[in-house]
């Protein structure tokens, strides 16, 4: 079965380093070459705030580091378009994260099945996959 995949940020960043902290149906899932992988620009955009101010820690800097990790992994990008962030902002406020919430809107908006351990987001009528 062909599932299109939305890697919400923590989960490329243990695909990338801590491949244990990932549930088995989640890695299952992400070596399952039938399966296309996706990562919405709004997490690189995490990745690159947070490791701007310090928060987080990569070994070398955002531009090189994501556009490496795409390469290895397979993953295409997805941009942010008007249409995500019209549905952000028409979600419930069931999520207090703005990165997620705009990840959530990008799933519905491009029937994504989004790759994610935190269990706010299963709160919307979205897909997800982790256990």
């Amino acid at each position: 079965m062909n599932v299109q995949l939305l890697l919400d940020t923590c989960t490329l960043l243990w695909l990338a380093a801590e491949p244990n902290r990932l549930s088995t149906k989640a890695r299952r899932a992400l070596d399952d070459e039938r399966n296309s992988l996706t990562l919405g620009d709004v997490s690189a955009l995490e990745i690159t705030l947070k490791w701007s101010t310090g928060k987080l820690t990569l070994p070398s800097p955002p531009r090189t580091w994501i556009e490496s990790q795409l390469a290895t992994w397979g993953i295409a990008s997805l941009g942010i378009r008007r249409e995500h962030m019209y549905r952000a902002a028409e979600l419930p406020q069931l999520h207090r994260d703005p990165f997620d919430r705009l990840l959530v809107a990008m799933a519905l908006a491009e029937n994504l099945t989004i790759v994610t351990p935190d269990t706010a987001v299963t709160a919307y009528p979205v897909a997800t996959l982790w256990s």
